[in-house]
């Protein structure tokens, strides 16, 4: 299967990409970054510079694609807008809204896919955590288009992952020894008893798009989190 994976040169996209590559599939990755675009470029079909933000760059890339059987995005703009509502720049706000759901939606306009969509979310779309209202509202948004999106786009399928804490490099805004406490004490709270990894998520992402019977899904990866709370 053709298989592109948009923001697949690190964390979950990379992890995704490594795990279809595993299983036998023609997996193309898109990215920005020219050092992690080589650094992944032999170890899937290939990888294509992208930006996911620009409407122009996107559309030229799925001109140029053709036809593909799916389709995973896995854009993230980083840790913006993290903090208290009052207090942080709406400036950022808008940059999670435009380098998340709003390349989601671009990607999936222009993109000419016979299978399934699986968008990667997170779990901050259905928590309570003071500080992390932009992350919410942007992941929020993205779970809540995917049933009609189902309705809209089948016999595509449209699903999205939802993970909770992954030790990715997100989270490398922290000092390592923050962040090993943070997992650590994150690992405490939920039932399986630690943090995720991009491998975990990976499998998730396999299965919905494995899965033919599966639309307008969203599934949660997350150790427990939401259901602990």
């Amino acid at each position: 299967m053709r298989i592109v994976i948009m923001g697949g040169t690190s964390g979950i996209g990379l992890a995704a990409a490594e795990h279809l590559t595993a299983e036998g599939h023609e997996v193309t990755v898109t990215g920005r970054d020219p050092e992690r675009l080589a650094a992944v470029k032999d170890r899937v079909h290939a990888a294509e510079s992208v930006d996911g933000a620009s409407v122009e760059q996107v559309a030229a890339f799925f001109d140029r694609l053709g036809s593909i059987d799916h389709l995973v995005l896995a854009f993230s703009p980083g840790a913006v807008g993290i903090g208290n509502l009052r207090e942080i720049d709406l400036a950022d706000l808008r940059a999670g809204f435009d380098g998340k759901l709003f390349a989601y939606l671009s990607a999936i306009q222009k993109a000419r896919v016979s299978g399934s969509i699986t968008m990667v979310s997170a779990a901050s779309a259905r928590a309570a955590l003071p500080g992390t209202v932009t992350l919410a509202a942007v992941n929020g948004a993205i779970e809540r288009i995917v049933p009609p999106l189902a309705a809209e786009l089948a016999p595509v399928r449209v699903n999205a992952v939802s993970p909770g804490i992954v030790d990715t490099a997100w989270w490398s805004f922290l000092p390592p020894d923050q962040r090993e406490a943070q997992f650590a004490a994150a690992g405490q709270q939920v039932p399986a008893g630690r943090v995720g990894t991009g491998a975990d998520v990976a499998a998730a992402i396999g299965y919905l798009i494995g899965n033919d019977y599966a639309t307008g899904v969203i599934l949660p990866v997350d150790g427990g989190f939401t259901v602990a709370r």
